[in-house]
């Protein structure tokens, strides 16, 4: 295997010429050393890691993957042994240093700068607006199927949001057009640019020689545009991104139990995430996010709301990476949903 350096142009936030020790001591404090994590031993009593979640969850599977033609995305043809996390090698090998265009889970192919390419194979979700429809097929929009199951975004798809409409990472309503890559400051216009590419964490200091006075990243905007129309359009982007996922949420319970039929409850931390209500209180109670109370009352209506709930939650950098585009989501679900039910967007504006 060969290993490279990365161009000296390849600068990275808060790496200002690192040793080797503050190297080592802040990835062995990122997420990506943390063996112990679910993201590493979800496998165990498996024994090994199969090819369809070795890419991301195993250095090994990784470089497996990037030294392949990437023909099926995300995916190697073989299981990996357990044990190995996101190392070195999976970001500074040659083909992880080469690589210059990403395939998506939408079949789109994207090129990307070094400080984000490699990033961007992992980060960007399972699934997209085609896996929504590729589950619906034909079927009316509030038809109740048993063949319909929820279908899961994944997690941390920072790689699709940012992308925009150019990966078609969220469920994109047709007949409406969705924000593509956001374009941030150009010296801050990457994954690495952001977040140290060893620790992972980003420094508010280099987002406030900008937005001064910010004392979160939360605290940050660029738009004047009272979205979620609650008169006040100098919080940071991220609440009005908040305020319409709540709302979306309350769409949602209240779609399931008037067309659908069933309620329906969200179980952020419990696979596959969406249950039914047994005793319709419209919280989760003991014994309700399990997976034989799974939700099976599936509409496509239904369906892609909930999968842009999922998306934007799943996301948890959304109002960074792409916040337009999150709300664009949020905005067309709840739009959707009141087609069927009384949903009132009448104060929201969509960007």
């Amino acid at each position: 295997m060969t290993f490279v350096l990365l161009p000296a142009s390849a600068t990275f936030a808060q790496d200002d010429a690192p040793s080797l020790t503050d190297i080592t001591e802040a990835w062995l404090a990122s997420p990506h050393a943390d063996r112990t994590s679910e993201a590493f031993t979800h496998w165990n009593e498996d024994g090994e890691i199969t090819g369809a979640c070795a890419v991301c969850h195993s250095s090994i599977g990784l470089l497996d993957y990037l030294e392949s033609p990437m023909e099926t995305v995300g995916v190697i043809d073989h299981p990996v042994p357990l044990g190995s996390v996101v190392g070195c090698a999976s970001c500074h090998s040659a083909a992880a240093v080469g690589l210059a265009s990403v395939p998506f889970p939408s079949g789109e192919h994207i090129a990307l700068d070094p400080g984000s390419a490699v990033c961007s194979v992992c980060h960007q979700g399972r699934a997209s607006t085609g896996t929504v429809e590729a589950a619906i097929g034909d079927l009316a929009a509030d038809t109740v199927s048993a063949d319909l199951g929820f279908v899961n975004s994944h997690y941390s798809m920072a790689g699709a949001t940012t992308q925009g409409s150019a990966a078609h990472g969220g469920y994109e309503y047709a007949g409406q057009t969705y924000a593509g890559p956001f374009t941030h400051f150009p010296e801050l216009n990457t994954c690495s640019s952001c977040h140290s590419p060893h620790s992972l964490q980003v420094e508010l200091t280099s987002c406030t020689s900008c937005h001064e006075g910010a004392e979160s990243f939360t605290d940050i905007r660029t738009s004047t545009t009272d979205y979620d129309g609650d008169g006040n359009a100098a919080e940071g982007i991220a609440d009005p991104i908040a305020t319409l996922h709540a709302q979306l949420g309350e769409a949602i319970a209240l779609y399931a139990a008037e067309v659908a039929g069933t309620p329906i409850i969200y179980a952020p931390g419990a696979y596959p995430y969406y249950f039914t209500d047994t005793d319709g209180d419209g919280a989760v109670t003991e014994g309700e996010a399990a997976y034989p109370n799974r939700y099976q009352t599936w509409t496509p209506r239904l369906l892609r709301a909930a999968y842009n709930y999922q998306y934007v939650l799943q996301d948890g950098g959304a109002f960074v990476h792409n916040p337009h585009y999150a709300l664009q989501l949020l905005f067309d679900a709840l739009a959707d949903l009141g087609t069927a039910v009384d949903v009132d967007t009448s104060a929201l504006t969509r960007p």
